[in-house]
């Protein structure tokens, strides 16, 4: 509802010079990792995170910190948003579900990244909290409630989240230092513990090996929240929760939801899980609860619609009701049929109607459809296009789909794969889950893939490229949409193939169109035409980018010395003694941990015995190996570990455990250790050396092949009027003010004509131009045009370098570096730890300030660097590294003071003065 005055107020805040968060957002979108929506959403966090200082939406309303005003003009009469604008306290509340702790909604199409985004979270959290650690604003730890009790839905999740890489971000060495913070854990054991009658719930133990609690930073808990947060909860008539119990299944229930509310500075991240509202209501009653403790930070919703399946009402007095279509605490919406024109696979929708349509004719339509347009298609990752056929039930899978597919279709039987979770009749072949779960790997050749009840939900295939529907029941009613546009996640296709205008493929029936059709209306305001029908966006307006290198008679390179950290690796053992190591992997040592029993009332600890065991992810041999070897970057081949398979299956064997005919890994064990152990095992032992060396380049500061049209934002520099002016005064071969003096002396006469009529205001009011500061200066800046701006603080500097009476008297240049693209002018940086060198990544400085001793020759450099005050901390290695060691090394290599460095914070009063001491200082001494 209120996401679009969100979106305009948090764009006014980016551009202001207070936004503190404008280091990050450059920095991320100069890293182009994630998708626009991903970005913006996070820009909308960390405005409603340190802009709105983390309060509920009702109160940022309430405060006006919403502009009012200037957003009501554009609301039509009437408008929900309107109303709720101008309503009292206890209707604004009421809206936002009475809740007094800040509760956030984003909502992304399935495809768009939720989970990254999740992850990206927590590392900002992370980052400001241990910048701040006292700062409520910001969450230390995290819980994720995942939408589906199945585990197959939530290790996914969590591996997500595990494995994202936090420098796409954030900088080095913060995202390293960050992962290594991070300590995961998943709630998901169901049964009690026997001959105890105190601690009854095993995931409490898992909570309880973190302590002390209090002292907690980096935990990420993930549970799902209907099997597990809201099992045997049980809420009064006014849907208050009841915690006293003499139950014993309750009592543990209730104790695990005790321990998660005595995590400090915690996060709650809920993942579609308001799907039915009963749930909703009692998860809504735990988080209360939980906030009532002083331990929640925020809580963050995800979503793929911000709109309600039915209108709520909410009463405004005594004879008016509002009602309201979405989800009132929306911040974030980014629309499924945006996404399809921006970044998703484009589907081309087949139905096929009629009375005597069956289904192995919609079969038939559909992989014949398939085979003809994606038949050979391989992305650029390696994996082959699929095709799922949801069946709804498994005799009509086995007895009829498959058959049909084999016979008539002529479908060679490596190519299908029949998963589901059999039945008396028709068990499922060992080696279908772990060929399921390496669909999305360039190993698997299967292009059909036959499902009964799964692929759902939690399923994440960038390689499936069709889905076929074909009956009534072949996935619920209610799950249509989820269901027929798994298909759509992003997929690249490899450099210089020709890309269809459609790229996926949904085949359904009468009855799943018109399902298709409905929840595409109620959820996302399309129709299955208008996804059937999406093109990709137009592009948006651009500004054409041009060097002046050559009309300021600049070097295309400038020299400088680096150092370069060189490592050499040699061999410590002549071959890889395979055997002998994975032998000693057969002696790894349990993790045993402590079972106790817990009095929560005298906080007191009993030890009852130690656990050996913990069920992890079901998992076959076959697909343990393909782990190993694709954690390897295929530096193992699935042939190199087969040739150990005897050894191999020791090992499997003895860290694993066995439960109603399947295999579960035994998580008391280190498995990742373990795993890594198995591949160091093929290679020979190495060991490193470390030299460091000076080396002198000539680097390129324009990459002028990389100056590419931009698209036309408030933070280009000059603006296109003052452009249009610099580019006609050279091509005239004219100085800006010689350019403006014929068009001044035409109105000169006019003004003088005028004035002689008596018409004196008139002739005042002609428009005599004069040249702006950016088109006086256009000889001492703009070595390209235009520039584009992070933000307004480096506009500012810019501004001020060139008002500098020094800079003018001693005709200095200034020219701003900091699009990383587009220069190699940057200096890879160290860190001193102990006696060796740590790389702690590469700098590309924001401004060169220069001074020449010739035409072209450049004589001095003064590196510029600026700074907002919530990067300032991650910076602070780098700077060390240029005010010391780079300075040193270039100029005593130069034999003069060849470099220096300056650093600007916007929120140093003095910067300014500090700017003018160091140009001074620097190039007149």
């Amino acid at each position: 509802m209120f996401q679009e005055i969100i979106q305009k107020r948090k764009n006014e805040w980016l551009a202001s010079a207070s936004s503190s968060v404008t280091d990050t957002i450059r920095y991320i979108r100069q890293k182009k990792a994630l998708r626009e929506p991903q970005i913006e959403a996070i820009e909308t966090y960390l405005f409603l995170k340190i802009g709105g200082q983390n309060r509920p939406i009702w109160e940022l309303i309430e405060s006006g910190f919403l502009d009012k005003k200037l957003d009501l003009q554009k609301l039509k009469a009437n408008d929900p948003v309107e109303i709720l604008l101008k309503a009292d306290r206890e209707v604004l509340k009421k809206a936002f579900y009475g809740v007094d702790y800040t509760d956030y909604l984003f909502s992304l199409p399935m495809g768009a990244g939720k989970t990254f985004l999740m992850a990206s979270f927590m590392y900002l959290d992370l980052y400001f909290a241990q910048n701040e650690p006292q700062n409520p604003v910001f969450a230390h730890n995290f819980i994720v409630l995942a939408p589906s009790g199945l585990k197959s839905s939530i290790v996914p999740s969590l591996r997500t989240i595990e494995h994202f890489d936090p420098t796409w971000v954030l900088p080095e060495p913060s995202a390293s230092q960050l992962k290594r913070l991070l300590k995961f854990e998943v709630l998901d054991l169901s049964k009690s513990a026997s001959k105890s009658n105190r601690t009854k719930n095993p995931n409490v133990h898992k909570i309880a090996n973190f302590q002390p609690l209090a002292d907690q930073m980096g935990l990420v808990l993930v549970a799902n929240a209907e099997k597990v947060i809201l099992d045997k909860v049980r809420v009064d008539k006014n849907w208050k929760l009841i915690e006293e119990t003499q139950d014993e299944k309750e009592k543990a229930a209730n104790e695990l939801r005790h321990w998660i509310g005595n995590i400090p500075n915690l996060a709650i991240l809920i993942d579609e899980v308001h799907h039915a509202a009963t749930d909703d209501i009692k998860l809504r009653q735990v988080v209360n609860y939980w906030h009532s403790k002083g331990t929640v930070t925020n809580v963050l919703g995800f979503s793929g619609t911000p709109y309600l399946a039915k209108p709520e009402k909410i009463d405004l007095n005594e004879k008016n009701t509002l009602k309201i279509t979405q989800i009132t605490n929306t911040v974030f919406y980014y629309p499924l049929l945006k996404a399809v024109q921006s970044f998703l696979k484009k589907p081309l929708v087949k139905v096929e109607k009629g009375e005597k349509v069956q289904t192995l004719d919609i079969i038939r339509t559909g992989v014949k459809a398939f085979y003809e347009q994606f038949g050979k298609t391989i992305y650029a990752d390696g994996t082959c296009a699929k095709l799922a056929i949801y069946c709804s039930h498994i005799e009509k899978l086995e007895e009829i789909v498959y058959p049909f597919l084999l016979s008539e279709m002529q479908i060679k039987p490596e190519e299908i794969l029949k998963y589901h979770q059999g039945n008396k009749k028709y068990t499922i072949r060992k080696e279908a889950q772990s060929e399921f779960l390496a669909l999305d790997t360039p190993f698997s050749t299967k292009k059909v893939i036959l499902l009964v009840q799964i692929g759902k939900e939690g399923w994440d295939c960038r390689s499936l490229t069709g889905v076929i529907l074909s009956q009534k029941g072949d996935c619920p009613t209610n799950m249509v949409l989820q269901t027929a546009c798994r298909c759509l996640r992003q997929n690249l296709y490899p450099e210089g193939t020709k890309i269809p205008e459609k790229t996926a493929l949904i085949c359904l029936n009468e009855d799943n169109e018109k399902s298709l059709d409905k929840q595409l209306k109620d959820e996302q305001q399309i129709s299955l035409a208008e996804l059937g029908n999406a093109k990709s966006t137009e592009a948006k307006p651009t500004r054409p980018r041009q060097s002046r290198m050559d009309y300021l008679e600049l070097p295309a390179k400038i020299d400088l010395w680096k150092m370069e950290v060189k490592y050499e690796t040699y061999f410590t053992e002549n071959e890889p003694n395979t055997i002998p190591k994975l032998k000693a992997l057969q002696g790894v040592e349990l993790q045993e941990i402590q079972t106790l029993d817990r009095d929560l009332e005298n906080s007191k600890d009993k030890l009852r015995g130690y656990r050996s065991e913990e069920k992890g992810e079901s998992i076959s041999f076959d697909y343990w190996l393909l782990q190993i070897s694709k954690e390897s970057f295929s530096g193992v081949s699935m042939a190199d570990l087969r040739k150990h398979t005897e050894l191999l299956q020791l090992i499997f064997k003895k860290i694993t455990l066995h439960e109603n005919g399947q295999t579960f890994l035994n998580e008391r064990y280190p498995i990742g250790e373990i795993q890594a152990g198995i591949r160091k095992a093929f290679y020979q032992k190495r060991s490193l050396s470390e030299r460091a060396e000076l080396i002198k380049e000539s680097v390129e500061w324009l990459l002028v092949q990389n100056l590419k049209p931009i698209e036309i934002y408030e933070r280009l520099l000059p603006t296109e009027k003052e452009e249009n002016h610099i580019r006609t005064a050279e091509m005239q071969q004219k100085t800006v003010s010689e350019f403006f003096e014929g068009g001044n002396a035409t109105l000169e006469t006019v003004r003088k004509q005028l004035i002689e009529q008596g018409l004196e205001d008139m002739a005042n009011a002609l428009p005599f131009q004069k040249p702006t500061l950016f088109e006086k200066n256009k000889d001492k800046t703009f070595h390209f045009l235009p520039y584009s701006f992070d933000s307004k603080f480096e506009m500012a500097f810019l501004e001020n370098v060139l008002q500098d009476r020094d800079f003018q008297e001693l005709q200095l240049e200034v020219y701003f570096n900091g699009e990383r693209h587009i220069t190699d002018f940057k200096i890879t940086c160290y860190q001193k730890n102990k006696n060796s060198w740590q790389k702690i990544g590469e700098y590309c400085p924001d401004f060169l300030i220069i001074q020449r001793n010739s035409q072209t020759e450049i004589h001095k450099i003064l590196i510029a660097e600026t700074k907002g005050e919530g990067f300032a901390e991650n910076f602070k290695s780098k700077r060390n590294f240029m005010e010391t060691e780079f300075l040193r090394i270039n100029n005593e290599k130069f034999g003069y003071n060849r470099f220096d460095f300056l650093y600007v914070q916007d929120n140093d009063p003095n910067w300014v003065a500090n700017l003018n001491r160091k140009i001074k200082s620097f190039f007149v001494a």
